[in-house]
């Protein structure tokens, strides 16, 4: 039976130590809610650290701890302390956290850190994969583990992969500081889904692969080492049934069984008839609690006809207290409170209760319920579900929602009095706003945010995402292509080995070596060369390199080789065992004196783009130029040509280049002309661009056309990338 494997840092239990046993009690996080239903329905497996480092547990209680947890149908990842301070309070919080929210002035990088988080990925991947078989399905969550999907990925290929991030995904500006950006979106690029709160979240990083990666894009397809990795957005929700269920049953309970805190509120009430507003966040810089705090003192000190009437419910659950940058902010924070009551409290008010502690689930209902008006104020947040809960428990969708216009909610609860939280005299008149707002405008407002949070609540959160994720495992592509995989191999090798005269066309870039940023450091390896001096010094090998590449490339690093070298898509050839080259006869090249300006100019307009002037043929290079800006300009650029051109040269749109070349030859009459040569009973032709396709169309149907890449073709095979073409070539020539 199949498995889904869910991976976190944390495991959704707390384990303690008590003075005889240890205890292991469940999490009630929006995490833990969302994915119970997916970890106790079939085979399931949820691996994480149970939060106790190797240091507090002794080797018996380590045992005593995976023995309970395995019960469960939980995995332990086990960390020591020095761990928990370089990857978890160190590198994800120290860099990551604050960067990925724009907070970029508080980003500490440490070398020793990065390391830490690179092992412990490695830990958790370890870990994976002794629990996982091919065809498994594993959903990764969050910021901690962003190496991991490609870690799985390299051990066990044949697995499907999830992954989604629960905070914002920051714009290339911003995540091109992280030193280690390349080794992030690696990291990621080996899961099948990935996920986000937001579209623009999902945007900021498809736009990051492009930039840095270089990776082709296709609506929300990235295209990675020939596999598809779909991006998307999936919003996250809440237990509103809970919520909404515990919130009635609240209005059955009679007063003398009320909670302290809600006695509080009803005292409030009699004395003053005024309102309560209020704030509630983890200790956090992201959460914008002191331009809060500073907003309501502005709005103290604007509109005084509240004074006495209205107070502040601030609530301030303690986080990262070891973190230096949250004691700054605890300090402050105190220190800010303490100046507001100081300036304007009266005898019978104080304008800010403040509560520096957590509050239970029932607590929590009596906060949301007792306050009219909530400030959900983030400088940043992935989603924010404290505005999602307040609204929740409104049974009569009365109330007020002030949420931050920076936090992910706001792209769904756009009836909400949305303000930016760094302007604080819009966030003081945004207060005032929701006090006088009518209850008609109150019930209008929150109906439909309130019915958009039912609907989609975390339980379809979870399936949606864990539906489109088998969607992505039971799905075969459609084509008829053969991956060329072990049996393929197998065959194809066997077909090489009988045959006693054999053609091999090989195409160079994108086959024979990856692409490079800059073209002229694609270089052959090693591995290739020594593949290349194999085939060609057995006698019944003809081999040939069909490239775009000029004649000075080919001959300088292919020069000393006994094989064909033809250059510029077929116009130059240099035969086997001659020096010289021969260039094809055309009828004119007067085109070129017309194309050249244009692709001149739209080289001096678009920054990172030049153009390649050949024998017979012009190319716009775009590769090094912002790839949004690069599509654009091609595509005018391809409009303006194609109105231009003749029937005497053809307009080719290949790999991050535009080029415009003679119709007369192209890659397929060179690779006919080839085979004209003599009677081969084993013919090869590989290339992975459009300027292949004329090969594998203009060669006999006996041919074995293998297409590098994703790319429609109208090859009989195909592989995944260069890399994995050149071990085939590498096993082809070692076959005899």
């Amino acid at each position: 039976m199949k498995k889904i494997v869910i991976v976190s840092n944390r495991l959704p239990l707390k384990v303690e130590k008590n003075e005889q046993s240890l205890v292991f009690t469940p999490t009630s996080g929006g995490l833990a809610t969302g994915l119970k239903s997916v970890h106790q329905n079939g085979n399931a497996l949820w691996i994480g650290w149970p939060g106790l480092t190797k240091e507090e547990l002794s080797p018996a209680q380590l045992k005593e701890t995976d023995a309970a947890l395995s019960e469960l149908r939980f995995k332990a990842v086990h960390l020591d302390q020095a761990q928990v301070e370089d990857f978890y309070l160190g590198l994800s919080n120290k860099s990551i956290w604050p960067l990925f929210h724009y907070f970029k002035q508080n980003v500490v990088f440490d070398q020793q850190q990065w390391q830490a988080y690179q092992q412990v990925n490695k830990q958790f991947a370890e870990a994976v994969a002794a629990e996982v078989s091919p065809g498994d399905t594993i959903w990764v969550h969050d910021y901690q583990l962003l190496l991991l999907p490609d870690l799985i990925r390299q051990k066990i290929p044949d697995v499907t992969i999830g992954f989604f991030l629960h905070i914002p995904f920051p714009s290339y500006e911003i995540f091109r500081i992280f030193p280690k950006r390349q080794e992030i979106l690696r990291g990621l690029m080996g899961a099948d889904l990935i996920g986000f709160h937001t579209y623009d979240y999902q945007r900021h990083f498809v736009s990051s692969v492009k930039r840095i990666l270089h990776l082709e894009v296709n609506f929300n397809a990235i295209m990675n080492k020939g596999r598809e990795v779909i991006v998307n957005t999936f919003p996250m929700g809440i237990d509103f049934e809970k919520f909404e269920s515990v919130s009635k049953a609240h209005d059955e309970i009679h007063p003398s069984d009320f909670s302290e805190l809600r006695k509080q509120f009803a005292s409030h009430r009699a004395q003053t008839d005024g309102k309560l507003v209020l704030s509630i966040d983890r200790l956090d810089y992201t959460k914008g609690i002191l331009n809060r705090i500073e907003a309501f003192e502005l709005f103290l000190e604007r509109y005084p006809e509240f004074h006495e009437k209205v107070r502040l419910v601030m609530v301030i659950v303690p986080s990262r207290s070891e973190v230096s940058h949250y004691k700054a902010l605890k300090k402050k924070t105190d220190e800010s409170i303490g100046r507001v009551n100081g300036l304007y409290s009266t005898v019978n008010w104080t304008p800010i209760w403040y509560y520096y502690r957590s509050f239970d689930f029932e607590d929590l209902i009596d906060l949301y319920k007792g306050c009219e008006v909530a400030m959900v104020t983030p400088l940043r947040d992935g989603m924010n579900l404290v505005a999602k809960e307040f609204l929740a428990t409104k049974l009569d969708a009365k109330g007020v929602l002030i949420l931050s216009e920076l936090a992910g909610a706001s792209k769904e609860l756009h009836h909400a009095l949305l303000v930016n939280p760094f302007d604080t005299y819009a966030l003081s008149d945004t207060l005032y706003e929701a006090l006088k707002m009518s209850e008609e405008e109150q019930v209008e407002r929150n109906q439909p945010m309130r019915e958009r949070i039912r609907r989609y609540d975390i339980h379809a959160w979870s399936k949606r995402f864990i539906d489109e994720l088998y969607q992505i495992a039971e799905s075969e592509p459609e084509e008829q292509t053969i991956r060329i995989r072990a049996k393929e191999k197998e065959q194809l090798i066997s077909s090489y080995k009988s045959a006693t005269r054999r053609l091999l066309l090989l195409d160079y870039d994108g086959t024979l070596t990856g692409f490079h940023v800059n073209h002229q450091k694609a270089l052959p390896s090693d591995e290739v060369l020594d593949a290349l001096e194999r085939l060609s010094q057995d006698s019944s090998n003809h081999v040939a390199i069909i490239s775009g590449r000029p004649p000075d490339f080919l001959e300088k690093h292919f020069g000393h080789f006994e094989i064909d070298l033809i250059a510029e898509h077929g116009h130059l050839t240099r035969e086997k065992g001659s020096s010289a080259w021969k260039e094809k006869n055309l009828s004119s090249d007067d085109w070129i004196s017309h194309i050249l300006p244009v692709m001149q100019q739209f080289a001096d307009n678009t920054p990172g783009t030049f153009v390649e002037i050949k024998k017979n043929a012009l190319v716009w290079h775009y590769r090094k130029t912002d790839p949004e800006l690069g599509i654009v300009k091609s595509e005018e650029l391809k409009t303006i040509l194609a109105s231009m051109i003749s029937n005497e040269v053809h307009l080719m749109n290949g790999d991050k280049i535009i080029e415009v070349v003679s119709s007369s030859v192209n890659k397929g009459t060179a690779a006919v002309e080839r085979y004209n040569t003599e009677a081969f009973d084993f013919v090869l032709a590989v290339g992975d661009d459009v300027t292949d396709e004329d090969m594998f169309t203009y060669l006999p149907a006996s041919t074995v056309t293998i297409k590098v890449g994703n790319k429609p073709t109208a090859a009989h095979y195909r592989v995944a990338d260069s890399t994995a073409f050149i071990e085939f070539l590498g096993l082809l020539s070692r076959a005899l």
